[in-house]
Parts: structure tokens; sequence; C-alpha cells
């Protein structure tokens, strides 16, 4: 865990043992946690991360929710048990580069998201990325978020069609999408965050998450973990992408919206965010 976090949690710990009508030393590292939401982080190569804290959350979309599919069905409760980082941006055109030497991008720009890169080549980025920050003896661990934690950050404590709300006239101040992108993607940060701080979470670009798609959630985990066959394939997986993108219209950017493509495929309105475990 990181200094700045760590101490943060001890002055906490501190604070309780000299207070006697505190609450519980059981419970202290937890309000640590979640009294941190929203603080940040900088790793290496210039990503910054958002602390997301640990809760409950209600998975899916609900019968009367404007624009619902099918496979966002049931709703079903899901408990975020660990708290993560997750990036306050699409990775970046500038930080893949940085990574892997090269820039597979159809829309070029530093500042615009990465697209046009499968599910495969990401999984290549993130041992790439974890070996240059692993080199001063500190674990430090880079993924995909789970479909659960995505839809967790992107709700950032709500329970309605959008964070904002379910008015769909509102999002154009929240995302890029088809009806305001010119059918292209922007640089990151452009449009207003969701109220923990995460910038394009709906538009600009679709993101790839870690799970494999089932035709609905029976059966999904309630712990927030990643749903992924037990078996391989005998064909290639199709995997979760979520948030919608330049060329999706309003109801693409639903955060209970779930889209899916094949692990290997590669298209540019489908890129992806980080999580760097704590």
């Amino acid at each position: 865990m990181d200094t700045a976090v760590r101490n943060s949690m001890n002055d906490s710990l501190n604070n309780q043992v000299n207070d006697p009508i505190s609450s519980s030393m059981n419970n202290s590292i937890n309000n640590s946690i979640k009294n941190l939401s929203g603080s940040s982080i900088i790793n290496s190569i210039g990503m910054e991360f958002i602390l997301i804290p640990t809760g409950e959350f209600n998975m899916g979309s609900p019968i009367l929710e404007k624009r619902r599919k099918l496979w966002e069905s049931p709703v079903h409760r899901v408990t975020i048990e660990k708290p993560f980082y997750l990036g306050r941006y699409p990775v970046t055109q500038e930080q893949w580069q940085k990574v892997m030497g090269n820039n597979p991008a159809y829309f070029k720009g530093e500042k615009h998201p990465v697209e046009n890169v499968s599910w495969n080549e990401i999984q290549v980025f993130f041992r790439k990325l974890n070996a240059l920050e692993n080199v001063d003896g500190i674990s430090r661990i880079y993924r995909l978020p789970t479909e659960a934690e995505w839809e967790y950050a992107a709700r950032a404590g709500t329970a309605t069609a959008y964070f904002f709300g379910d008015d769909e006239s509102k999002l154009t101040e929240y995302a890029w999408f088809l009806e305001n992108s010119g059918l292209e993607t922007h640089p990151v940060g452009l449009k207003k965050p969701n109220s923990w701080g995460l910038y394009d979470i709906y538009g600009n670009l679709g993101e790839w998450v870690q799970d494999e798609y089932h035709i609905s959630y029976k059966g999904a985990p309630e712990d927030g973990r990643a749903w992924e066959n037990a078996f391989p394939s005998v064909s290639t997986p199709v995997r979760i992408r979520r948030g919608g993108g330049w060329n999706g219209n309003a109801g693409c950017c639903r955060s209970a919206e779930r889209l899916f493509a094949a692990q290997d495929k590669k298209l540019n309105s489908l890129g992806f965010r980080i999580v760097r475990e704590i």
C-alpha cells in the first residue's frame, strides 16, 4: 500500500486509540479507506489513479430502465470486498507508447485514449507495466477492472441509468458519443467526471474489462471478482466491453450497458482503463 494511504490509516488508528468514544479498532482500517475515497496517486509514467472504496450495489438494469438490454438481467447485489485504485482516465496513446513502444491507434493524438488494441494485447501491456513498476522491491499489480468493479465505479453510489440521473439529455455534459463526437475520439478529461472523479467513464471509447461474456447474470459472482469460464474454450473467448463510445447512442453509455467482443478483436471504438491493486 502506498505511503500516503498507510500514513493516513495509521493516523486514524492512533486517533481512535486516544479517543474513548471512537468506534472500535476492528473497523478502523475500513473506515480509513472509505474516508480516503477520491484520493489519488500517480505512477512512474504519469497515470493517475482514484481510490475506490469498498461497498455494495445493485448490478444490472431494472426492467423499466429506458434502452435496457435483456443481458443486463437479473439485477443482483454485489459486494466489493477490497478497495482498489482505478485510472482517472482511460489509458492514453502517450502512456501506451511509453510501455509498448508503438502507437496502434486509428485516431492519433497523445492525449487521446488508445484504441485499436485487443484484450490479448492489453495482457502483454500489463506484463510490461508490472515489470516496469516493480523495480524497487514494492509489489504493484496492474490489471483490467472486473465487470463488477467497473460498474460500481461508474455508478459512484447511484442507482439511476446514469451517474447523473435518468435524463439522458444531460449526457453531452459528461460524454463524447454519437450525438456530439464528430465520429472520432477526443483528448481525455474534457467532459465532466462522475462524483468519484472518473472522467470518460461514459463515451469517447468503450472499455475492455476482465470478464468473459455470459448471456445473463444468473450465477454471476457476488463478491466483485471476474466471471471467467473454468475451462478453456475451443474458440476465441468473448469478453465484456463497457461504457459506450464515440459511435454509440445514449443508451450505450448507461452504467449497466454491456456489450462484448472476441478477445482478439481490435476496434477503433474500444480501449481500456486500469486497476492498480492495493
